[in-house]
């Protein structure tokens, strides 16, 4: 195995003037010489290997984007290791480039004034692409992301999800070694992003390329990613597969019950006895619809047999968490975590 990218013990640290509140308050501040620090990565350590697929998630400012600025050499960290193809990122930026794809959100690098296909050129001239990999690139990328109506449109004429997908095929024209995807389907029609990912999976595995792939869309990440880093306030709380990830954190899980006829109140009220019993709850039962919330595996049976028993049903369905409602319970945790230590 391959390892392509390696941090140890990784830190940012920025530093931030302290500002009061008020005209008064930001006054003093501008000749104040008070300052805070803030923490944005906090000994994050981990490794990608050759051809991995992995989605860095978390919520805005738990360091994701800190920790890909420092990957791609655009921040220096404060301390710690660092490693990308052998490169040390920000002392190694030119060399590195040539070998990796970035997309930064909203933030394209394609050039502002010149239409698309001219900015696609220059950049097989810069990156010395051989015709073997641009003769592939190029029309894939056209194709698939449907850019033949706006590769003589400039830059500056197009849309958020337009720029984005141009953006998107930039990145990848010269089959980098890396690419580190901030936020690629942002703008994008739910259609559209349906083919984004499609590109994105079809050209990593045609060049073996590693995927680093940050976004808020956690579809991305089941869509195109086998694993999962989870950051929150700057720390790596979770390294490991998706499986791993449903398997630790997917607790909670529903059985959603379509009823022929709605149930009486003393059917609800004793269902409800009969749930509770289970150890789960009986969350909604109401016209045609009765909803059952319980944890673990072993309990789905029971409750599905008592259901059947006690209420005309016409249609069942058994459902795990999603990825959003998993991150959003991990998140919760930590905040509640959080308040207690400083209470």
């Amino acid at each position: 195995m391959t390892i392509t990218l390696r941090t140890e013990a990784l830190n940012k640290t920025y530093r931030r003037k302290i500002r009061k509140p008020g005209f008064v308050g930001a006054l003093k501040g501008l000749f104040s010489g008070e300052e805070e620090a803030v923490q944005a990565v906090s000994d994050v350590t981990f490794s990608l290997a050759r051809g991995e697929r992995v989605g860095l998630i978390g919520e805005n400012g738990a360091g994701k984007s800190t920790t890909l600025k420092m990957l791609t050499g655009i921040l220096v960290p404060t301390s710690g290791k660092l490693e990308v193809l052998g490169f040390d990122p920000s002392r190694q930026r030119r060399q590195l480039a040539s070998r990796i794809g970035v997309v930064f959100g909203q933030r394209p690098q394609l050039l502002w004034d010149i239409p698309v296909q001219e900015t696609l050129s220059l950049l097989r001239t810069m990156y010395r692409i051989p015709a073997s990999v641009y003769d592939v690139t190029y029309p894939q990328a056209v194709e698939r992301l449907d850019l033949g109506p706006l590769l003589a449109v400039p830059v500056r004429k197009l849309s958020l999800g337009q720029r984005m997908r141009c953006d998107l095929a930039a990145s990848l024209l010269h089959a980098p070694d890396i690419a580190f995807l901030d936020e690629p389907t942002i703008g994008l029609d739910v259609s559209v992003k349906e083919q984004v990912r499609e590109f994105i999976r079809d050209m990593q595995q045609r060049f073996e390329s590693t995927l680093l792939l940050t976004t808020h869309d956690l579809k991305d990440i089941t869509e195109t990613c086998d694993r999962i880093l989870l950051l929150d306030r700057g720390k790596l709380l979770f390294d490991g597969s998706l499986r791993e990830f449903e398997r630790r954190f997917a607790t909670k899980r529903r059985i959603v019950v379509e009823l022929e006829r709605p149930a009486s109140d003393e059917v609800r009220e004793q269902l409800a006895k009969d749930i509770a019993e289970l150890g789960a709850e009986l969350v909604e039962c109401r016209a045609h619809r009765a909803v059952v919330v319980y944890e673990g595996d072993g309990a789905a049976p029971a409750l599905t047999q008592r259901l059947l028993s006690r209420l005309p049903v016409s249609d069942i369905v058994l459902e795990k968490s999603d990825i959003d409602s998993m991150v959003a319970n991990i998140y919760r945790r930590s905040t509640i975590s959080t308040e207690k230590s400083v209470a």
